[in-house]
């Protein structure tokens, strides 16, 4: 057989409302934690029986929002500077033949309650509303290999940014406090990451950058490898 046909088990919450500004892996941002939804008949008590034995699992997802941009044979890696050419089987970038993507997530918690069924998850690196075709149980004797070699992905990024608030920033955080006491944190973590296009990061860059974490619409300026958050304007539904 030339085509295969899976289905949607079910749907992706996290904070990430949009591509931009997402991790480029689990694990980077502590508070990017979310939720795992799962449909009918698949969201059935039987179908995640002893799963909370397991500390972290394997999610295979849909990359939804690409896929209409068809894939590529070379892509260039953010983490390289975004200069450098690589094959797409070397790399993890959406723009595959088949738009399938693995995340290695941990598992907070299972959510049985009525007829629903769900998986409370740690940091992730899904925007919501990413469609899962799959869930496997991370096995540390199997899959962690500490002699490994990973070429050009040897070592986690590092958190190169330093972020400021803004007296407006800082009002707004005060203003979350209660429903949000995580946001500063929050914010913080993920533009330390500094989520520009990765040519942006050499250059003079005097751009309003924004991103749409939560029910937020965040804006900030990058100057001397300084991350100025500006404003943290809530979203209306």
């Amino acid at each position: 057989m030339d085509n295969f046909q899976f289905n949607v088990i079910g749907v992706i919450e996290a904070p990430y409302k949009e591509k931009f500004a997402i991790p480029r892996q689990p694990g980077l941002i502590d508070d990017g934690q979310g939720y795992l939804r799962l449909f009918p008949p698949y969201n059935h008590p039987d179908a995640v029986r002893e799963l909370e034995q397991f500390s972290h699992i394997w999610l295979i997802f849909i990359f939804h929002q690409t896929m209409t941009e068809g894939w590529r044979p070379v892509v260039r890696p953010p983490s390289l500077g975004g200069n450098t050419k690589m094959g797409v089987f070397a790399t993890r970038s959406p723009f595959r033949p088949n738009p399938i993507g693995i995340s290695l997530i941990e598992l907070k918690n299972l959510i049985i309650r009525d007829n629903e069924v769900g998986l409370a998850l740690g940091s992730m690196d899904l925007v919501d509303g990413t469609p899962v075709i799959d869930i496997k149980p991370y096995l540390p004797f199997a899959e962690s290999l500490p002699k490994a070699v990973a070429g050009f992905a040897q070592a986690a990024p590092a958190s190169e940014m330093k972020v400021f608030f803004s007296a407006t920033a800082q009002k707004q955080l005060i203003e979350q406090q209660t429903r949000y006491p995580f946001l500063e944190r929050f914010i913080r973590q993920v533009l330390a990451q500094d989520p520009r296009p990765a040519y942006k990061k050499s250059k003079a860059d005097e751009k309003i950058y924004a991103a749409h974490l939560l029910d937020f619409n965040v804006r900030w300026q990058v100057s001397a490898n300084i991350t100025a958050v500006l404003a943290i304007d809530t979203l209306k539904n």
